[in-house]
């Protein structure tokens, strides 16, 4: 079975090794942009204290779906119920934490893709 490179998951197709902070933090921003549908420069200025949830009217409850699903084809990570808190959609630090965690801890060779 041939494998499109296109529909392979960025982080997956980087590196057979744990992407970096700097690989998750920009593919993260750059899935919240387009959720989200927010300027560049807005979510390149988020610090790890920028307030999400709460603070941004484009995050609501259907928008926070619509970032899990994503955030789990983009990092081709699996997002379990369990895995959800308040506190990882309260800032973008928190959302930066849980995404690097859940790709640093992903079975390789893709075995987690939806």
């Amino acid at each position: 079975m041939t494998i499109d490179p296109a529909k392979e998951p960025v982080i997956a197709r980087e590196s057979a090794l744990a992407p970096s902070r700097s690989a998750v933090d920009a593919l993260l921003r750059e899935i919240l942009r387009d959720v989200l549908v927010l300027d560049a420069e807005l979510v390149g200025g988020f610090s790890g204290e920028t307030g999400l949830f709460g603070h941004l009217p484009e995050l609501d409850s259907m928008a926070v779906a619509s970032l899990f699903t994503e955030m789990e084809d983009r990092l081709d990570i699996i997002i379990e119920d369990d895995d959800v808190d308040g506190e990882m959609l309260e800032t973008y630090g928190g959302l930066l934490a849980f995404a690097e965690a859940k790709v640093v801890t992903a079975p390789a060779g893709g075995d987690n893709s939806i």
